[in-house]
């Protein structure tokens, strides 16, 4: 009798053991690498940005966003921006929390030359493309279903096109939704 209640007592502490280390595999929905976010603000008036984000660990982050503006009764002097990142965050959970951002700039916007001589001036739109760097900062929340929820901010300036007064800063700010997976 002692040897049955000894095996049964071995087999159910097996699978025990066994469940165990089937549930140290599952992943925290705060610890999955990818994200997925648009800017609702730009959405609302007229424009797309869209973001992708790959986790590095649970400190730091890169990724990619694309802006196009798609509304023809809003006037766009911007044509379109890429714009790569990387962010440092300050918070307790995974990825998330107050951040310090990284960013580089391709973009292409609309500017209005003047040409001309004794008041003989001429104005003449050139599509221009230049490479900005910058930084910014912001915050990230994340809710257990995997939904995020970002407010960011940046500044960053042209390094090529500078023949403009006042034209050389560029701006990224964003009220973005997303889902981590």
């Amino acid at each position: 009798m002692k040897n049955i209640v000894l095996a049964i007592v071995l087999l159910f502490s097996i699978f025990t053991l066994q469940s165990q280390n089937q549930n140290d595999t599952i992943v925290d929905p705060h610890e999955k690498d990818n994200e997925v976010k648009i800017n609702a603000v730009f959405l609302l008036a007229g424009a797309f940005e869209g973001f992708y984000e790959r986790n590095i660990n649970e400190e730091s982050s890169a990724g990619i966003s694309v802006f196009l503006p798609f509304a023809n009764d809003i006037d766009y002097d911007i044509n379109y921006y890429v714009s790569p990142y990387y962010r440092i965050f300050f918070g307790n959970k995974y990825a998330a929390g107050f951040f310090l951002e990284g960013f580089a700039m391709l973009n292409s916007v609309e500017r209005e030359f003047s040409s001309g001589s004794n008041g003989n001036l001429t104005f003449e739109d050139k599509t221009v493309t230049d490479f900005a760097l910058g930084f910014g900062l912001g915050s990230k929340w994340l809710t257990t279903g995997g939904f995020v929820f970002e407010l960011s901010g940046g500044i960053g300036r042209n390094l090529f096109e500078n023949d403009f007064d006042g034209e050389s800063l560029v701006g990224k700010f964003g009220f973005n939704l997303g889902y981590r997976f």
